[in-house]
């Protein structure tokens, strides 16, 4: 189960069942309001307990239908931007990685390594995926750390955690 979906799937979900209210309450209201047309019609008044609780309830539908349609408005908008920050964040974390392989001039086995340690891979996990042997993931690992200036697996994920926490200057002064 991948954990970051569930958030924009929930989300989603949100927007739909408020969707599905306000398409409910439109339908109501058009059913208050056609009644209430009704039967002022035949009455012609106002004044009529049942006429004036209609009317009541029709305003009080319509009014919920163009609160919710703001609000699902609102909280389109919202997952709109937040898709937008996570796309960014998204390219900046791959703009980053690029810039200190590129910095450290890794080789592109040695990049591919990196890589799968960032995402948490252990070293046989590794091996198994690139189809060579512990021992030349090991080494590889071994030359990517002396390369970073860092004594291990957990310094060398906190370069990249650090550079994203601190704003990633890097990219600001390139950019």
């Amino acid at each position: 189960m991948k954990l970051g979906l569930w958030p924009a799937k929930t989300k989603e979900r949100r927007a739909t069942v408020l969707a599905g209210l306000i398409l409910l309450q439109g339908v109501s209201a058009l059913f208050f309001i056609g009644d209430v047309i009704l039967d002022f019609r035949e009455d012609g008044h106002l004044d009529n307990p049942h006429l004036l609780l209609e009317s009541i309830a029709a305003v009080a539908l319509v009014s919920g239908v163009i609160f919710l349609m703001i609000e699902l408005r609102g909280l389109m908008s919202r997952m709109s931007d937040m898709q937008t920050g996570l796309d960014i964040a998204h390219g900046h974390m791959a703009a980053i990685v690029g810039e200190f392989f590129d910095e450290w001039n890794l080789t592109q086995a040695e990049r591919d390594v990196a890589l799968m340690i960032l995402k948490g891979l252990d070293n046989d996990a590794i091996a198994r995926v690139r189809n060579t042997a512990s021992g030349t993931v090991r080494a590889q690992a071994t030359s990517i750390y002396a390369k970073s200036n860092s004594d291990g697996r957990a310094q060398f994920i906190s370069l990249f955690v650090e550079e994203l926490i601190a704003g990633n200057e890097r990219l600001a002064q390139g950019a």
